[in-house]
């Protein structure tokens, strides 16, 4: 047997027609009484997160609920969850919510889950405020600028949750300000009741709206899951599915799990050319790795710490 030099690691433009899908196992509102299948524990949401890694999945987005099954964001019960998948092995991105449940819980509390030790890869960044069914979901400019400071302080990558085309403009005003640096990960939430509508059109728009070299996703409110995913795909862009957003497979069929949704992702997008992201190739593309693009994301956000000090 030849031993030859190994295989160098792929940079951001080899992978640039990789897919990454994510996963939201449980959010802040579905409840088990709407699909028993709906994951509330931190072994449930576990499980949950292993399952959908080995359907195809390179993220998994984490909500956390207490004892009476109700959002919060203790960051010991995200600690938790991101230690049994650790324990099981798995190497998935793990996403820690820092949205709170649209207006059910404090600024701080939102704040600590990018606080916890070792902090999350990633976390959500909600880029403004919005009526949110009969909810107001509030992101002020200053708890924005203060989210983005501590996430550059602990190493965090926002994940750029944007409801509507002015959350887009909002996050291009943190990039003009140095409060969010590249590289971008943004994620287009569509379809909730007051947000913008889960279409194509709209998402063009959106799309077109980004800073430059920006990566996106994108995930749908109910019906609209599948359509967006799927015309994500085609644009080249990524894709978000699970039971935050959706607890149905399809009309009038629950979904019987997380995995589930996932899976039906990862053949469609076989059928599109759109090989599947592992996590590690997922934290390349989105700079997450170790090596050379670390280091300079590590100067970009000290740059990013030093602007936000200036507020």
């Amino acid at each position: 047997m030849s031993v030859g030099r190994a295989a160098p690691e792929p940079s951001r433009e080899d992978l640039v027609d990789k897919l990454i899908i994510s996963c939201a196992t449980t959010g802040s509102w579905p409840t088990k009484a709407q699909n028993p299948a709906l994951p509330t524990t931190e072994e449930e949401i576990a499980a949950a997160a292993v399952a959908c890694r080995e359907a195809g999945a390179a993220i998994v987005h984490v909500h956390v609920r207490d004892e009476a099954g109700r959002v919060t964001c203790d960051p010991n019960r995200y600690a938790r969850v991101r230690a049994l998948i650790e324990a099981r092995g798995c190497d998935v991105i793990v996403n820690m919510s820092t949205g709170g449940g649209a207006g059910s819980t404090s600024d701080e509390e939102r704040l600590a889950p990018v606080g916890i030790d070792p902090p999350p890869e990633i976390a959500s960044f909600d880029c403004g405020s919005l009526n949110f069914g009969d909810r107001v979901f509030v992101n002020s400019p200053q708890f924005l600028r203060e989210l983005a400071g501590r996430m550059a302080r602990h190493g965090v990558l926002p994940e750029i949750e944007c409801f509507e085309a002015g959350h887009v403009e909002n996050a291009r005003r943190l990039v003009e300000e140095g409060l969010l640096c590249p590289p971008f990960w943004f994620q287009f939430v569509l379809g909730v009741r007051g947000g913008a509508p889960a279409t194509v059109k709209q998402l063009v728009h959106m799309v077109e709206m980004l800073p430059p070299g920006a990566r996106w996703s994108v995930c749908a409110v109910g019906r609209g899951q599948l359509a967006m995913d799927v015309a994500a795909m085609a644009m080249g862009g990524h894709a978000r599915t699970g039971f935050e957003d959706n607890l149905y497979y399809r009309k009038g069929e629950l979904a019987t799990s997380n995995a589930q949704l996932v899976a039906r992702l990862a053949r469609i997008a076989a059928e599109m050319n759109r090989p599947l992201a592992t996590p590690d190739e997922a934290r390349t593309m989105l700079g997450l790795a170790a090596g050379s693009s670390a280091a300079t994301r590590g100067r970009q956000r000290a740059g990013a710490t030093a602007a936000w000090d200036r507020w």
